[in-house]
């Protein structure tokens, strides 16, 4: 959050019993399963801390300062129409404004995400919650109409002075600072997160963090990575201490996101109501009233003293000799600023079948020069080269902690598609230190056995069509192998795997006769071949059918020739007499003259 928002609406601190009522108003409409404390505020109990299971200690933000305004008692109202005669709009009304661009930008994230990420059912109201509380909506939509802040919004300096000490890692370029990093834009990402988590909201070919529809994608695609279900309180409450790891935050922006459930309108741009106060305001201490002095009592004029004759001025002494400046003592070493190098704490390259996860996770060692383990650091794993194969959540960038043995181990990386090899590289976060490579190698989808579905004799008689098709099952160790390439063949012999001249065969769209076919295995690893047709040929033909991995299968096929039938007799011919020749039809020559 900016200490620099420009001109800006300055309101007093919240007094703590207004705002526990505040929060109380609120708990009516929680989720069911949230709770709240005594004073009627949103709780953290049993929640996931930032790590929630995945091992990631980076926070968006830095773990910035934030606004810590709560919303009023009173639920928003809707916004008087132009020209409209009624009573002015209820109190409330003015938090519940958001800028119309801010507002625009928040609704096409939504949109966006329920597209890429429909699991994760992001509402606009959340990332809404989290604008306000992080930049009072980009400091009331003092934004371009492109979305773009009209000044840039930085949060303080990450110098370890009241904040985390977070080392340059943009050289500047999003902050203006090359010594340390600042939070940056709308949303408040510090420059190493949105490095790998910016996005282009806009459609400007640009990641800009400065501009409200990249910040609030971005901001969407961090808070629904490794699967969290915004739907669910769990997953919520994991998503939102992933983005500041702070109680007080969760709590701040789960009462925003209830009070905006309730309803909000539009605003235009640079009008928004900015919250007033801060989370790193430290107010003075108040000093008592200035009380003038009481005017002594007149009487009479005192006699003035004789003056008394001058003595000698007293010898000045010596000044003390000032102390000697010691050397300033060097702050101490965090951890990140103890590791040496990173090693590898597992297997150096990893094989997976296109469209499964890998069965190994890949994991680093964070080590001093002395070789000792460093807990507490951050390593990134990062996918790199022309693949699609992503970690746990759809993404390709994971930062995990290192546990008390100095080991991170990565999420779990699934193959995509794209076949060949590819590198994940550890390096460690906040520091420049070499990088660890690992080699990933996507294989094709492979089956290793086939089977026929059914167990029917495949017979035809020459010249006809076959009355049953081939349909067979590919399995890979049992499970089944889907989107398998595959080849059927009318082979010549079981020894020449060739396609054959003769006999069996398919036909194209034209209806001309194919004996080989490329066929792809169904969702279910089911090959259904088309119908097969007998040319004039008998005898017995072999269908032969592989897949990608080596699996096999023969399906013999049978075409008989057409049944023989024997000539009609003659109908006006009768039967001879055994030894005799047969008789003379009626009216031969024959017959007629007796001989």
């Amino acid at each position: 959050m900016s200490a620099h928002f420009g001109t800006r609406l300055r309101k007093g601190a919240v007094n703590t019993t207004v705002a526990a009522l505040a929060v109380a108003a609120l708990a009516a409409s929680q989720a069911p399963d949230v709770t709240a404390d005594g004073q009627g505020r949103r709780t953290a109990a049993d929640t996931p801390s930032a790590d929630a299971g995945t091992g990631t200690v980076d926070s968006a933000t830095g773990n910035s300062p934030y606004y810590t305004d709560l919303p009023p008692l009173k639920s928003p109202a809707p916004a008087p129409s132009s020209g409209s005669t009624t009573a002015p709009a209820a109190p409330g009304t003015a938090e519940a404004g958001i800028p119309a661009t801010v507002l625009d930008a928040y609704k096409k994230a939504e949109a966006a995400l329920a597209q890429a990420k429909p699991g994760c059912n992001m509402p606009w109201q959340l990332l809404a919650a989290i604008g306000n509380v992080e930049s009072g909506q980009a400091g009331g939509g003092n934004v371009t109409a492109d979305g773009t802040t009209v000044t840039p919004i930085l949060g303080p300096v990450l110098d370890g002075v009241g904040f985390a000490d977070i080392k340059d890692t943009d050289h500047g370029s999003y902050d203006g600072d090359r010594v340390h990093d600042r939070a940056v834009g709308p949303m408040q990402f510090i420059p190493s997160t949105w490095a790998w988590a910016g996005r282009d909201g806009n459609g400007d070919g640009k990641k800009d963090p400065n501009n409200v529809y990249d910040a609030a994608l971005a901001a969407g695609h961090y808070l629904c990575r490794y699967d969290w279900d915004m739907a669910t309180t769990a997953g919520m409450r994991s998503a939102i201490l992933s983005y500041n790891n702070s109680t007080d935050y969760l709590n701040t922006v789960l009462s925003w996101l209830e009070y905006y459930r309730k309803g909000t309108h539009e605003v235009p741009n640079g009008t928004g109501a900015v919250p007033g106060s801060r989370s790193d305001d430290h107010p003075s201490t108040p000093t008592s009233p200035f009380v003038p002095a009481t005017p002594a009592t007149p009487g009479k004029p005192a006699t003035p003293a004789k003056p008394t004759t001058p003595g000698k001025p007293a010898t000045p002494p010596k000044p003390p000799a000032p102390p000697t400046p010691g050397k300033p003592k060097p702050p101490a070493p965090t951890p990140t600023d103890t590791v040496d190098h990173l090693e590898n704490a597992g297997a150096a390259s990893i094989t997976a079948m296109a469209g499964h996860a890998y069965s190994e996770r890949i994991s680093a060692r964070a080590e001093t020069a002395a070789g000792k383990a460093v807990a507490k650091v951050r390593i990134r794993f990062t996918v790199v080269g022309d693949t699609d194969a992503v970690f746990a959540g759809g993404e390709n960038v994971a930062v995990v902690a290192t546990d008390a043995k100095g080991v991170a181990v990565a999420p779990a990386l699934t193959a995509g598609e794209k076949t060949g090899d590819f590198t994940v590289r550890a390096t460690l976060a906040g520091r420049t230190l070499s990088a660890l490579d690992y080699r990933a190698t996507v294989t094709a989808r492979a089956a290793d056995a086939l089977a026929r579905t059914t167990a029917t004799a495949l017979t035809c008689v020459a010249g006809g069509e076959f009355a049953d098709q081939v349909e067979v099952k590919a399995t890979y160790k049992g499970a089944v192998a889907d989107k398998v390439a595959a080849t059927a063949t009318l082979v010549k012999s079981a020894d020449d795997p060739t396609a054959n001249d003769k006999g069996p065969h398919f036909k194209d769209a034209a209806g001309n006769a194919v004996r080989t076919l490329d066929l792809t295995t169904d969702a279910k690893g089911l090959l259904h071949l088309p119908t097969l047709y007998a040319d004039d040929t008998a005898g017995t033909y072999l269908l032969r059918i592989t897949t990608a991995g080596g699996a096999s299968l023969t399906v013999e096929l049978t075409v008989t020739a057409p049944a023989t039938t024997s000539p009609s007799p003659d109908p006006g011919q009768s039967p001879s007499t055994p030894g005799e020749p047969p008789s003379a039809p009626s009216g031969s020559p024959s017959a007629a003259t007796g001989s």
